[in-house]
């Protein structure tokens, strides 16, 4: 049992050298394995499953720590290039794609899994950021993965829509038809000096608004979920831009997250689990298994089916940038009043208050990165800082017509 409480900075640097702590001791560090460097999915029940997302907030995890000086500039660059150069050689995939589960010790595909266009491109932002960070050979090699994938082949060419997913056994299915967390992809994609995308995939995707109160006009996502407010903003610096319609995303994200939290207020007496500083409804591990339809209002899924009081300390930890004062008074409430929601790796994936207590077991390495970067860009905007300093981001950004609010004032 705790005894002191913690509270504010002290909490937030807590909890983000437990993130970090995951995605050092959950890794393959065997230099004679096809699959060094890659990082389970969780730290439980996923004992041979690696995520290549997990590999993506791994190396942003080395900028972090070695910044800190929680590891050596010397080991840390050692091992992140190590790891690019498993991915150029051994994990599995097609047309610079990977597989989104692998084994960890062999790079290839588990669980039938799909190749998955979005966790490569979270797996492509944590490359390209430590390329900018430790320079040389790890820039080298970030720069040519990022080159191998071949946008094009993920586009549908009938409606320009990107596919949501790709198996060899069915081909291609969904698409990403309107906002979530897919920004990143339109960026990179446009920018590829390879295989790029055109820039009207960014224009024709549905940017539906609607009110939640006296919160208006949010771009809101199908499930409300926070997460798909947050992905993107994990990586790319959307503070005080527009696009050429005059879209804030950045501001989108406040609102969302202030709707999410409102959400949880006015259902605070259906579910006990929510409140003014437990809120947070994002995809997470729940009493009955992994959901990705927690959310909140606005969104189009039936959130009456959907909800069931589960509420993940990630999902308010990776609003800070957002919500900084209210994140941080969520994740106090969270520490100091259920001891039991912390673990080896900090906040554990989530809880639920409506039968008894039910906490996670498991810490996720997608839930475990979002909050370890944006609670880092919210203490020293480290990752936001070299990620933006890419020339295809700024390429990306310029091609899409997203820019710094005073450049577009003075290019009026």
């Amino acid at each position: 049992m705790r005894i002191l409480k913690l509270q504010g900075k002290k909490l937030l640097i807590k909890e983000l050298k437990k993130c970090y702590d995951f995605f050092m001791k959950e890794a393959n560090l065997d230099i004679n394995s096809d699959g060094y460097g890659l990082i389970r999915d969780k730290d439980i029940y996923a004992n041979e499953i690696a995520s290549i997302a997990s590999v993506g907030y791994g190396l942003a995890a080395l900028i972090i720590g070695t910044e800190r000086k929680w590891i050596k500039y010397e080991k840390a660059y050692k091992r992140a290039e190590k790891t690019l150069d498993t991915f150029l050689n051994n994990i599995e995939g097609e047309n610079g794609f990977y597989y989104h589960f692998v084994n960890i010790k062999t790079g290839k595909r588990e669980w039938n899994c799909e190749i998955s266009i979005i966790d490569t491109a979270i797996f492509i932002c944590g490359a390209i950021v430590a390329g900018e960070f430790f320079g040389k050979k790890v820039k080298e090699k970030a720069e040519e993965l990022y080159k191998r994938i071949n946008w094009e082949w993920y586009r549908n060419k009938n409606n320009n829509y990107f596919y949501m997913g790709y198996n060899p056994e069915k081909g291609f299915w969904g698409q990403w038809d309107m906002y979530a967390e897919q920004l990143m992809l339109y960026v990179l994609g446009v920018a590829s000096p390879s295989f790029p995308i055109n820039k009207q995939m960014y224009a024709d995707f549905s940017k539906e608004k609607a009110n939640y109160e006296d919160i208006k006009d949010i771009i809101y996502t199908y499930c409300g979920t926070l997460f798909t407010y947050q992905f993107s903003h994990a990586w790319i610096d959307f503070r005080e831009t527009k696009d050429s319609n005059g879209i804030d995303w950045f501001e989108n994200s406040v609102k969302a997250t202030l709707a999410n939290r409102k959400y949880c207020i006015n259902n605070s007496k259906k579910f006990k689990t929510f409140g003014e500083n437990s809120w947070g409804l994002t995809a997470c591990v729940g009493p009955k298994g992994y959901s990705g339809g927690y959310g909140a209002r606005p969104c189009l899924s039936d959130l009456d089916k959907q909800n069931d009081g589960t509420v993940s300390p990630c999902g308010s930890a990776g609003s800070i940038v957002f919500t900084p004062e209210l994140s941080i008074k969520a994740l106090e409430y969270f520490y100091n009043k259920f001891p039991k929601l912390w673990g080896k790796y900090g906040f554990k994936d989530a809880y639920n208050l409506e039968n008894g207590q039910w906490y996670a077991k498991e810490c996720i390495g997608i839930d475990k990165g979002t909050s370890m970067v944006m609670i880092e860009n919210y203490l020293s905007e480290l990752i936001w800082k070299n990620f933006m300093k890419n020339e295809y981001v700024q390429k990306g950004l310029d091609i899409l017509g997203i820019k710094k609010t005073n450049e577009q004032y003075q290019n009026v």
